[in-house]
């Protein structure tokens, strides 16, 4: 399967009528493996400051994350492993794997868990593959 079939497939997939605003794969370096049409242009330093602040949890909450210049307040994840954000009536789940960063976006009326279920399983599965 290709990295796009797994955007398209599994992270932009529908749930109880909803689905992510958008998604994509990131390998830990920041290359982009794979993307949604309306995923942000991310900066490689945003990126790195996701990956910065899984090997140093908490990092990012002074700051907020940034995606694609977007800020969202840091709440509440698992440290290593999973970094959750908020901005408004929207978020962003971002679900660390052995090789590569899982990220969705939503709003609503997509609700915080729904986000977090589709992006971590997704994750999950990735992680048991070896990605």
């Amino acid at each position: 399967m290709s990295w796009q079939a797994y955007v398209d497939d599994h992270l932009m997939c529908d749930i109880d009528g909803q689905h992510l605003t958008s998604a994509a794969i990131f390998g830990h370096d920041g290359s982009l493996w794979s993307q949604s049409e309306s995923f942000p242009q991310v900066k490689p330093e945003e990126i790195l400051a996701i990956m910065n602040d899984f090997a140093e949890p908490g990092s990012l909450a002074p700051t907020g994350l940034f995606l694609g210049g977007t800020k969202y307040m840091v709440i509440q994840g698992e440290p290593g492993a999973v970094i959750r954000g908020k901005k408004g009536s929207g978020g962003v789940t971002v679900k660390k794997t052995n090789l590569a960063l899982i990220i969705g976006v939503y709003d609503e009326p997509m609700a915080p868990g729904q986000c977090n279920m589709v992006v971590e399983r997704l994750g999950d599965y990735l992680y048991d593959l070896g990605f």
